[in-house]
């Protein structure tokens, strides 16, 4: 029989543990932890048995991508130097010798799933979205002829078995003009203050389309084998080294496989691009965890899959539809690509509503100020144009704490009036920030900080949308007119013609 004591201790136990679901908040602070898992098929595992190198090279490129979670979570940013080069130093470890399975995201970042399991949800479906796809690529037994067919399924499955999180199969084109982030206080952060580590993820968004061209150009025979092998050797002989410039898309490294499945190929695009949105939110320290969770869940639910999105699949234009993956050149290792193309249409979009909005010169910029972490640096170089609240409130040494997502909106559109050569100007003035905003590292003449501290170095007097500055907020007139503009460029392009799968090819094209 239990003694008394052991009756104290268990209520006591109860009593705690009624005072902590006490606490909890509400039903969404505590997520349902749902986990991923394959389902049974007969081309299970195909990808793992028949190439196993690769298999693993993609373990280590998961470690990278969930231990950066952490690392930006819970580090100053002004340590960033630093922990670039420590985590960088782990990952090329983790690159030399990979784990023999893939390591589940939270292993490597706890307290990130802890605070957005959400998001590790994501990352994961889509995982299992690859690794399916690499399965039917790999399968011997599923015929040339036979892979849309296969591929189609699997996307499907993906679809409607995490219809809660799943990724649009729109092009990144659309899906980053509903995401709107090029005006939020984080945006470029990661790619301009952790060049290490986003530098090998752009070598690792290269890895992903050269493995599924290589497969789409050597067929299901042994040329497969002999050509992935090759990918390999070129990706850690010469692209680890020295990544590519920009995240490259898969219509413009693997343009046969986005015509053969663009629903998965835009899903991984998505996904690569919510890496880097994801990493810039974390990094930014204006924000509580919390704050980062709320505009997280934001981007989340804007890249996630909208009735119709069908439709847009194959509304991109290939670049270079005949782009061997093997040939390492300088077209694939510049900084101008798609992405570029895309920010910078976006900024021209979103141009003629900032422009209507500049305050007089004699006006005081006036804007909502977030939280700091304690031990704030010393003051921004631009903080004497920010005024929080009417005062002066310093920030990062190296980024400020502007909160904005847009400016605020009237009727009037800057093209029915045209542009003064001042504001042309300025225009021209914030592309160029943009370009360096996009080149990895700090570049000559780049201003300190996001692409909205460059912005508002450049333009003071401009008055803000304070609703858009908080986390989880957009100004839906700025999402608006980057739309209007998709719709206007791409709204009427023909889709891209789908991949003739008759003729299983051997190889030869990669071996010119």
């Amino acid at each position: 029989m239990p003694s008394q004591q052991s009756f104290k201790r268990l209520a006591a136990l109860a009593f705690a543990a009624a005072l902590i679901i006490g606490q909890i908040p509400n039903p969404a602070a505590a997520e349902q932890r749902n986990l991923v898992a394959h389902p049974r098929t007969s081309y299970q595992l195909s990808f793992y048995n028949r190439h196993r190198r690769s298999y693993r090279v993609a373990s280590a490129l998961h470690f990278a991508h969930s231990k950066l979670h952490d690392v930006l979570l819970l580090t100053p940013f002004k340590q960033h130097t630093q922990e670039d080069a420590k985590l960088y130093q782990e990952v090329l470890d983790y690159d030399e010798s990979p784990p023999r399975i893939e390591p589940p995201m939270e292993l490597f970042a706890p307290f990130a799933a802890r605070a957005t399991w959400r998001l590790f949800r994501t990352i994961d479906s889509v995982h299992l979205l690859h690794e399916m796809t690499e399965d039917v690529m790999s399968d011997k037994d599923i015929a040339w002829h036979e892979k849309e067919e296969k591929l189609l399924e699997t996307y499907d499955y993906y679809r409607k078995t995490y219809k809660d999180i799943a990724l649009s199969p729109a092009p990144l084109d659309m899906t980053m003009r509903r995401a709107a982030v090029m005006m939020k206080p984080y945006f470029a952060l990661t790619r301009n203050y952790y060049p290490k580590n986003n530098n090998f993820f752009y070598a690792a968004h290269w890895w992903h389309p050269a493995l599924y061209e290589t497969m789409m150009m050597s067929g299901n025979g042994d040329a497969q084998d002999k050509f992935m092998n090759q990918m390999e050797d070129l990706f850690g002989e010469q692209v680890v080294p020295a990544p590519p410039g920009r995240m490259l898309l898969s219509w413009e490294l693997s343009p046969r496989y986005s015509r053969l499945s663009p629903e998965t190929a835009n899903v991984f695009d998505n996904l690569h691009m919510l890496h880097g949105i994801t990493y810039d939110i974390f990094a930014y320290d204006g924000w509580t965890v919390e704050q980062k969770r709320t505009e997280l869940y934001r981007v989340l639910g804007a890249m996630a899959y909208k009735p119709g999105d069908e439709n847009l699949v194959r509304k991109f234009e290939l670049t270079k539809p005949e782009v061997n993956p093997l040939d390492y050149n300088e077209w694939v290792q510049e900084v101008d690509g798609e992405m570029t193309r895309m920010m910078t249409e976006m900024l021209d979009e979103m141009m003629p509503v900032m422009m209507q909005h500049r305050s007089s010169p004699s006006s005081e910029m006036q804007h909502q100020g977030m939280a700091h972490h304690q031990g704030s640096r010393s003051q921004h170089p631009m903080s004497s144009i920010m005024k929080h609240q009417g005062t002066e409130h310093s920030h990062s040494e190296m980024h400020g704490s502007m909160q904005q997502e847009g400016m605020t909106s009237q009727s009037d559109n800057m093209a029915q009036h045209g542009m003064s050569p001042e504001m042309h100007q300025m225009h021209q003035q914030l592309k160029a920030q943009l370009k360096l905003k996009l080149t990895p590292g700090i570049q000559d003449g780049e201003l300190p900080g996001s692409f909205m501290d460059a912005m508002m170095a450049l333009m003071p007097q401009m008055q803000m949308h304070h609703e858009g500055m908080k986390p989880g907020s957009i100004n839906p007139v700025m999402v608006e007119a980057m739309i209007k503009g998709w719709q206007q460029k791409y709204g009427n392009l023909p889709d891209v013609e789908p991949m003739p799968m008759s003729d299983e090819p051997s190889g030869i094209a990669l071996a010119q």
